[in-house]
């Protein structure tokens, strides 16, 4: 049992990051990827570790330590991928569905104004494709939305099918539920990009002093002492420093785009 509840994680996992390959499958490709970083970096390490005299034994702990570090670099990914694509929807999510209010306000029915949703732009209407998809296959409605709602990453879309499949079930007009949910996901933005303003300044002072101030004033008073004492400074000092305020750079970058909100402002 636990074994196949694990499957099914994965298989479902899978499904919602995009990733067309059966569980069985996916485990075969990521053993054998960690297999051959393990070889590899074990491989790497016995050159290092027989010039240096070092026990050979170490060479099979470096090459089940990547081993066992890809295997989980691997695993996690998918999570990754799935965290990436709820981001990708949630900056369309309250478009796709005002769209789709706007088809619902004008008399439409609801499974025409999902059709021409899933033929609008942005990575939202891809869901409504698959809602389209399985309706023609013979599903009803209900169950169509339920589905989606199973294996759609973002949580704002979820909210946005929960309220049309609830209207649905309930028989009640589907306009209203959805008109407030929008409004609701539209100030849950607001408020995003607010608080993203606060992180924003807070950051870009940190970044100015730690980033900018302190390394120009640093180098500065660090090649006036040097040349005041007549201090010979190699260049592999230079190229160093050059190498550490690029990573800096980076990470800072890194963390502008981490914390930007999923929105399109």
């Amino acid at each position: 049992m636990p074994k196949n509840d694990g499957n099914a994680k994965l298989k479902k996992k899978l499904r919602i990051a995009g990733i067309n390959q059966s569980p069985k499958k996916y485990m075969q490709k990521v053993i054998q990827s960690a297999v051959i970083v393990g070889i590899f970096m074990g491989a790497a390490s016995f050159f290092i570790i027989s010039k240096n005299s070092m026990p050979f034994a170490l060479v099979f702990v470096v090459g089940f330590v990547f081993f066992f570090m890809t295997y989980l670099m691997l695993l996690k990914s998918v999570d990754g991928k799935i965290a990436k694509r709820a981001k990708s929807i949630d900056k369309d999510v309250v478009f796709a569905g005002r769209f789709l209010l706007i088809k619902l306000n004008s008399g439409k029915p609801l499974v025409s104004s999902i059709i021409e949703a899933s033929q609008s732009y942005g990575v939202a209407s891809h869901y409504f494709k698959e809602i389209v998809r399985n309706i023609e296959l013979g599903t009803p409605i209900e169950e169509a939305l339920g589905d989606a709602m199973d294996y759609c990453p973002s949580a704002k879309m979820k909210r946005v099918l929960f309220q049309i499949n609830s209207a649905l079930r309930a028989g009640v007009d589907a306009t209203k539920n959805l008109e407030a949910v929008l409004e609701e996901l539209t100030h849950d933005q607001l408020v995003e990009i607010q608080r993203y303003g606060k992180k924003l300044s807070g950051l870009t002072l940190f970044y100015m002093l730690g980033a900018v101030v302190l390394p120009s004033l640093g180098m500065t008073m660090f090649i006036v002492v040097a040349s005041l004492v007549s201090l010979s400074v190699p260049a592999s000092i230079f190229i160093s420093i050059l190498f550490f305020l690029l990573l800096l750079e980076l990470i800072f970058v890194s963390m502008f785009l981490t914390i930007r909100p999923s929105v399109n402002l």
